[in-house]
C-alpha cells in the first residue's frame, strides 16, 4: 500500500502542474491514469494496462505518479518507449518540465544500445586503414581482417575526418545520433561495435569511450529513458542469482517499468527470440573464421586454447561446415519450391519439420555449443594479451562478432531440435528461398507472452504499459494473451477528453467493390478521391500495401499526382516537413502513407483535416509466425480471426483514425473505402468499437 507521504506527494505534484502549466486544463482521465499508475506501483509486483487516448496527458500522468512512488521506495523509474521521437521529447521537454515545476533535482539519463555510439577503437582503425589503399585493412591475414568492404568514396573519407576532429576537441560526445557529419550504411558499422565485438575493460580506449560515458550515466541516474528494444534485450540476460536482467540496466527488482507505445511491445517481443541461419553465407564465415583462428593461435604463440589444439580445433570447424552442407542437401531434396512464388517459403505445419532436418538440428546445436566454448577460450587469449598492437585490436573485434554469429545460428538450431511444451503455442519453424538463391533457417515465439512471463512480470517491482490504442472496443483479451498478462493486472481504457462526436465524423461511401477485387477496388479509390478529396487542403490517406498505394498513385489525373507526398519518396522527416511547409503557404498537400504512418504522426489543425483509410488492416496472412499460432488455435477449436485478426485490425483501425483530432479545436472527417464494415458480420462489431465519431454510411445503389 502507498504510504500517507508518498498520496500527499502525488497530490502536491498534480496541484503544482495545475498551478504551473498555462493553459492547464483538469482532466478527469488524467487524474484517474495517475491514481491507477500509483497503486498498481504501490504493490510489489503490481501491474497495469492503460489505454489513453491522445489528449489525456499520459506521459505527464506517469511521471507525477511514477517519480513519486520511485523516490519513496528508492527504486528506479525506467521509460521505455518504441520510437525515438518520444524519447526526445520526453528527455528534453517533459521530464525537465516536470522537474522544474516540482523543484526536483534529480540525475536523468537517454539509455541506448551499443550501436548507437561510436566506439573510438573502431574509429581509429577505419582512419588508419585508409592509409592502406591497397588492403584497407591489417597486413598478414590476407582479407580477413579489411575494414573497407569497398574502396570509400570522398564523403566516407571526410566524415571520418569530421567524427575523429570534433570527439578528439570533446566537442561531440559520441552519440552518433547526433554525429556532426552524416554517416553512410556503410561507414556506420565500420565506427560503431556490437557487444560481440567490444573488449570492455581491456580496451586502450575504454575510459574515452562514450558508450560507456553513457552507462555510468545510467547508472547514477534515478529516472531512465531507454528505447523497448534496449529493454527488451536487457530482460533477456542472464542476470544474478540466476535471474534474468540487470546486466545493462537496472536490476528489474529495484525498477519500476513504464512501458509507452505499448502496444509495440508484443511484436518487439516476439523478434527478441527470433532466429535465421543464412546456410551459403553461414559456411563461408566458418571458413573465414578458421584462418582468424589460425591467427589467433599464431599471435598468441599458444599450442592449446580452450584445451584444443589448433588442428582439432579446425577439425570442429569442419565438422560444423560440413552438416551445414548435409541439412541444406537434405532440404533441396525434400522441398521443391513453387517457381510461380516471388518468395518461396516452407513452413512447418504448427512448428513440425520433418525429422531428418531436426535430427541435423540436433547434431548442429550439439556442434555449434562445442564451438561456441572453444571459440570463446580463443577469443579470451587474444584480448588478454598485453601489447598485442593492432593486430590484436581487429582480431579482438573480428573473433567476438563471430561469436555473435555463433550464438545466433545455436539459437536457431536448438529452436529446431527442441520439443513443444505441452499446451502452449508451438515455435513457428520455416525456411525460405531468397532470389539468390540461398536457403534461410529460421525460427521464432508466436508469441511473447512465455518470454514475458519469464523475465518481466513477477521480476520487475511494478510494471505499466500504456498507449493510445491496446485494447479492441475496451476488451483487452487480446493483448493480454499476447504479452501473458497476469490475471491480477488492472486493465483500464479511458475516454477521450475531446468531443469527439463534434469534432469529427466517420464517413463510409458506397463503394461498389471490395478489396479483395485488388485491381478494381484500386480503380474506385482513386476514381473517389479525384473527386472528393480537398486537394487544396491537407490529407493523410493511408494503405496497407505498397502494391496498392502505387496502383492508386498511378491511375490519379496527373493533377491531383502533384500534390501527393508518398512514403518512401523521400524520407520520412522530410515529406513531412514540406507538407506542413505547403499547407502553412495555402497550396493543399495529400500524404499517401503505410502503417508507419497511421501511428505517432501528429498533424494537428490544417496539417491533416481528412484522414482516409483505403481497407481495413487485417495482419497478411502468409506471415509464418502468425500462420503457426492460427493453426495451433485452431487446433484447440478456438477461432484465429475472431481471436487474433478482428481485434488487432480493430486496434489498428483506431490508431489510424487517431491521426485526425490532436487537440480540442480540431475539426474533420475520417473516410472508410472498405464497405466490409457494413456487409461482414465482424463489422459492425468492429465500427461499434471505434471512438464515438458522428457516422455517415451511404446506402449502396
Amino acid at each position: 500500500m502507498l504510504a500517507d507521504t508518498t498520496k500527499d506527494a502525488i497530490r502536491a505534484a498534480y496541484a503544482r502542474l495545475k498551478d504551473g502549466l498555462p493553459g492547464f486544463r483538469a482532466r478527469a482521465s488524467q487524474g484517474r491514469m495517475i491514481a491507477e499508475v500509483a497503486k498498481a506501483f504501490g504493490r510489489t509486483g503490481g501491474v497495469a494496462v492503460i489505454e489513453a487516448p491522445t489528449g489525456t496527458g499520459k506521459s505527464m500522468a506517469y511521471l507525477i505518479a511514477g517519480v513519486a512512488v520511485a523516490r519513496f521506495q528508492k527504486k528506479k523509474l525506467l521509460i521505455a518507449t518504441a520510437t525515438v521521437a518520444l524519447q526526445e521529447q520526453l528527455v528534453q521537454r517533459d521530464i525537465p518540465l516536470y522537474l522544474q515545476l516540482n523543484g526536483i533535482e534529480a540525475k536523468v539519463a537517454l539509455a541506448k544500445g551499443r550501436g548507437r555510439y561510436l566506439c573510438p577503437r573502431n574509429l581509429t582503425m577505419a582512419a588508419n586503414s585508409l592509409n592502406d589503399t591497397a588492403q584497407m585493412g591489417l597486413a598478414g591475414f590476407d582479407a580477413d581482417l579489411v575494414l573497407w568492404t569497398k574502396p570509400p568514396q570522398a564523403r566516407d573519407k571526410q566524415a571520418l575526418a569530421k567524427l575523429r576532429a570534433t570527439f578528439d576537441r570533446n566537442e561531440w560526445n559520441g552519440d552518433m545520433d547526433s554525429a556532426p557529419e552524416a554517416v553512410s550504411d556503410l561507414l556506420r558499422p565500420m565506427v560503431t561495435t556490437s557487444a560481440g565485438g567490444c573488449t570492455g575493460r581491456k580496451c586502450g580506449q575504454f575510459m574515452i569511450c562514450p558508450f560507456f560515458a553513457a552507462r555510468r550515466a545510467v547508472d547514477d541516474a534515478e529516472i531512465i529513458v531507454a528505447n523497448q528494444d534496449l529493454v527488451l534485450a536487457d530482460l533477456t540476460m542472464p542476470g544474478e542469482d540466476e535471474g534474468w536482467g540487470g546486466v545493462i540496466l537496472p536490476r528489474p527488482d529495484e525498477t519500476l517499468y513504464i512501458f509507452d507505445e505499448g502496444h509495440h511491445v508484443p511484436g518487439k517481443a516476439i523478434d527478441r527470440g527470433a532466429s535465421e541461419v543464412y546456410m551459403n553465407v553461414t559456411v563461408r564465415q566458418l571458413s573465414r573464421l578458421g584462418r582468424q583462428v589460425h591467427a589467433a593461435y599464431s599471435l598468441t604463440d599458444k599450442q592449446t586454447l580452450g584445451k584444443l589444439s589448433l588442428d582439432a580445433g579446425d577439425a570442429k570447424l569442419q565438422e560444423l561446415s560440413n552438416t551445414l552442407e548435409e541439412l541444406e542437401k537434405e532440404i533441396r531434396l525434400d522441398w521443391l519450391p513453387d517457381p510461380a512464388e516471388t518468395e518461396p517459403m516452407y513452413r512447418g505445419s504448427l512448428g513440425q519439420l520433418p525429422e531428418a532436418w531436426v535430427e541435423h538440428a540436433r547434431v548442429l546445436s550439439l556442434y555449434t555449443s562445442e564451438v561456441q566454448r572453444w571459440l570463446s577460450a580463443v577469443r579470451r587469449a587474444v584480448v588478454e594479451m598485453t601489447d598485442g598492437g593492432p593486430t590484436q585490436e581487429a582480431l579482438s573485434r573480428e573473433l567476438g562478432i563471430a561469436l555473435e554469429r555463433i550464438g545466433k545460428q545455436a539459437s536457431c538450431w536448438r529452436a529446431w531440435a527442441s520439443d513443444d511444451p505441452d499446451g502452449m503455442p508451438p515455435l513457428a519453424r520455416w525456411v525460405t528461398l531468397g532470389g539468390d538463391q540461398q536457403l534461410v533457417c529460421h525460427a521464432s515465439a508466436v508469441s511473447a507472452g512465455g518470454l514475458l512471463r519469464s523475465v518481466l512480470w513477477g521480476n520487475a517491482s511494478g510494471v505499466l504499459m500504456t498507449s493510445a490504442t491496446l485494447s479492441a472496443g475496451g476488451n483487452f483479451r487480446g493483448f493480454a494473451d499476447a504479452v501473458g498478462l497476469p490475471d491480477d493486472a488492472v486493465t483500464l481504457s479511458l475516454p477521450s477528453p475531446f468531443d469527439l462526436a463534434a469534432q469529427a465524423r466517420l464517413e463510409v461511401p458506397a463503394m461498389r467493390t471490395l478489396p479483395d477485387a485488388r485491381e478494381a477496388h484500386a480503380e474506385e479509390i482513386s476514381e473517389w478521391l479525384a473527386e472528393n478529396l480537398d486537394w487544396d487542403a491537407g490529407n493523410l490517406v493511408l494503405f496497407t500495401s505498397r502494391v496498392k498505394l502505387d496502383r492508386v498513385l498511378q491511375k490519379l489525373p496527373i493533377a491531383q499526382v502533384r500534390k501527393v507526398r508518398a512514403q518512401g519518396s523521400l524520407g520520412k522527416s522530410q515529406l513531412i516537413a514540406e507538407h506542413i511547409a505547403d499547407i502553412e503557404a495555402g497550396r493543399g498537400s495529400t500524404l499517401f502513407g503505410l502503417a508507419s504512418f497511421g501511428e505517432g504522426l501528429d498533424l494537428p489543425g490544417k496539417l491533416c483535416e481528412t484522414v482516409v483509410i483505403t481497407q481495413l488492416p487485417f495482419a497478411v496472412p502468409t506471415d509464418p509466425v502468425g500462420a503457426t499460432y492460427a493453426e495451433w488455435l485452431e487446433s484447440r477449436g478456438r477461432n484465429p480471426f475472431i481471436e487474433v485478426s478482428i481485434p488487432e485490425a480493430t486496434r489498428l483501425l483506431t490508431q489510424y483514425c487517431g491521426r485526425l483530432i490532436r487537440n480540442e479545436t480540431d475539426r474533420g472527417r475520417i473516410v472508410l473505402l472498405d464497405r466490409r464494415v457494413v456487409t461482414k458480420r465482424y463489422g459492425s462489431g468492429m465500427l461499434k468499437a471505434l471512438p464515438p465519431f458522428e457516422r455517415i454510411i451511404e446506402r449502396t445503389p
